[in-house]
């Protein structure tokens, strides 16, 4: 019997973790397979080893992996296969199939272009965007957000646009803050680079509030699970 597991990555966050369960619950209802199960990677419940026992017991044989990640980061290379690894070898009668994560394709950057939209309104060359990604000491990871960053500058006609991180990366958010805010004209919109809200996206919140109290025009875009295109995507690697 069929059956997919969705990964998350977690978070200490409840509002996230909650967001992260109701977008999956939403895919759920999308696709006619008996046994789907939602599991974390971390920091959240159920973790993947207790989402893969609850197939197993429902009758599953045949188990396809649909990782919630942007990007092919250390935890789709290493952590997720450490785990998946361990549970091949308990369960060696069970058929595993392992989807990619999202990367870096043109429906998700037209995604975030309507997200920058719905923020933004209607962009001029005045205008300055800045993405904040995860970061990565993974040089393919840097090289994913150089795509991203001239595919929204095509998509959004704008010139400007630019990249920082949270973490492992240079620059790092309050540094790519300072930068784009220091001669920017018009509006900063600001793109979490981020699938849902949690602690991360509370630390972009609080660098921009900084520059807002000094009376800067700074816009931030919702998380990418808000646009219904990221759910189709999803939909899309879970049954292809």
């Amino acid at each position: 019997m069929k059956a997919i597991l969705y990964i998350g990555h977690g978070t200490r966050s409840k509002k996230g973790a909650e967001e992260a369960k109701g977008f999956i619950e939403r895919v759920i209802h999308r696709i006619d397979v008996p046994i789907q199960e939602i599991s974390f990677l971390e920091l959240t419940e159920p973790l993947i080893e207790d989402g893969f026992q609850q197939c197993v017991e429902k009758g599953a044989t045949e188990i396809t992996i649909v990782p919630l990640f942007l990007l092919a980061a250390g935890h789709i290379k290493q952590d997720i296969p450490r785990v998946l690894d361990s549970l091949r070898a308990s369960y060696p009668h069970i058929q595993l199939e392992v989807k990619d994560p999202f990367g870096v394709q043109g429906k998700i950057l037209n995604a975030v272009a309507e997200l920058v939209w719905k923020s933004a309104g209607t962009l001029t060359q005045q205008d300055r965007l800045l993405i904040v990604g995860r970061g990565s000491s993974d040089q393919a990871i840097l090289d994913d957000f150089r795509g991203i960053q001239d595919g929204l500058r095509e998509l959004l006609g704008i010139e400007y646009v630019s990249v920082c991180y949270l973490a492992a990366s240079e620059p790092r958010l309050p540094e790519g803050l300072n930068t784009i805010l220091e001669k920017a004209p018009g509006k900063v919109i600001v793109v979490p680079y981020l699938l849902f809200s949690g602690l991360l996206s509370a630390e972009v919140n609080r660098e921009v509030q900084k520059w807002k109290k000094q009376g800067r025009l700074v816009l931030v875009t919702e998380p990418l699970s808000r646009h219904k295109v990221v759910e189709d995507v999803v939909v899309e690697r879970a049954t292809l």
